[in-house]
């Protein structure tokens, strides 16, 4: 295998100890960090109506951690299409990639990233159940090109500012769909192992048996996305697995009013039967160990899934414990640290 790139996917947790602003500068110093460490991409998700979450608006967050940082790509892991024209899309990426020239992914998924009355308050009313994403997708393309098909009723809209490279896009899928969506438009595929485990060897096996190049790759690139928290000893991990047990079971149980918890809240925390059997640690969506073990972990699915990248995402509310993941999982996986000039 070519050498492995290791990159950062931020969800930008709000932990009940503090205010939102407070978790979002955490995560610009985390992106930061990040940088110096080596790390290849910084990606913000976008998600609505979770507090616990201060991933709302990627876009800004991408601009204002491109903005603190040297180095590091920095995108959307992902813009969820159809929450947005596709004008919006490539008008928003085009500035960003004005802004900053040549370090700029656009990650695009077919999910809404929150519920089903909240994607219809952001898509003000859209028929409940309609996906347009081939087609959002298509019309985004056109954009990038300035080159919307002759006839199509939006052809003489630009989207501004013109003369603007157009940043990679990846497709961010959790089964076969996206894996084939991006093969055969010769876009990145961005797995994502941490929310549905089980298709991942056969959805990047697909991915890369069915690619084409063309104007967006001429080779395959994919990234595999995983949820994993390091720490020192295998007790200390642990507990940081429960703080990720404990919030994701608040968002399956449809708790979008609770804030992350904190060690002290996940541990006192009493899973009923029910819980406890979707616990995303049994579930194999949360990895939790020590540098040696979370090592042997990652390169082993790297190899058994032939991904060209590695993308951790580390929830983790305490913003020193989550930095240390970070930090513990550099060294382990021996990535080159950033110098600066």
């Amino acid at each position: 295998m070519a050498p492995l790139n290791f990159s950062v996917l931020d969800l930008c947790p709000v932990p009940s100890d503090l205010t939102p602003g407070e978790a979002l500068n955490n995560s610009i110093a985390l992106a930061q960090e990040a940088d110096a460490l080596g790390y290849h991409r910084y990606w913000l998700a976008e998600h609505h109506n979770m507090a616990m979450l201060a991933c709302s608006v990627p876009e800004l967050l991408i601009a204002r951690i491109a903005a603190a940082t040297p180095r590091i790509r920095v995108g959307a892991g992902g813009i969820m299409l159809p929450n947005h024209s596709a004008l919006h899309v490539a008008e928003t990426f085009r500035v960003l990639e004005a802004m900053t020239p040549g370090r700029i992914d656009l990650g695009l998924g077919r999910a809404p990233g929150t519920d089903g009355r909240t994607a219809l308050a952001l898509r003000r009313g859209a028929a409940e159940g309609e996906d347009d994403f081939l087609a959002q997708l298509s019309d985004l393309v056109g954009y990038f090109n300035d080159a919307l098909p002759q006839g199509h009723r939006f052809e003489r809209v630009a989207a501004a500012p013109t003369g603007v490279d157009m940043p990679p896009i990846w497709i961010l899928g959790t089964s076969y769909f996206g894996a084939q969506v991006a093969a055969i438009n010769g876009f990145g595929f961005a797995f994502a192992h941490h929310i549905t485990p089980e298709p991942a060897v056969e959805a990047m096996r697909i991915y890369r048996s069915q690619f084409k190049p063309s104007q967006f790759g001429d080779a395959p690139r994919a990234i595999l996305s995983l949820h994993v928290l390091c720490a020192d000893s295998q007790d200390e991990a642990d507990e940081l697995a429960r703080i990720g047990d404990t919030a994701l079971i608040h968002v399956i149980s449809g708790r979008t009013r609770a804030r992350f918890p904190t060690r002290a809240e996940a541990l006192a925390y009493n899973f009923s039967l029910e819980e406890d059997r979707h616990r995303p640690t049994r579930a194999g969506r949360i990895k939790a160990g020590t540098p040696d073990i979370l090592r042997d972990y990652i390169l082993e699915l790297a190899q058994t899934t032939q991904a060209d990248e590695i993308m951790i995402t580390s929830m983790i509310g305490e913003h020193q414990a989550r930095v240390k993941s970070y930090r513990l999982l550099a060294d382990a996986l021996e990535i080159e640290r950033f110098a600066e000039a």
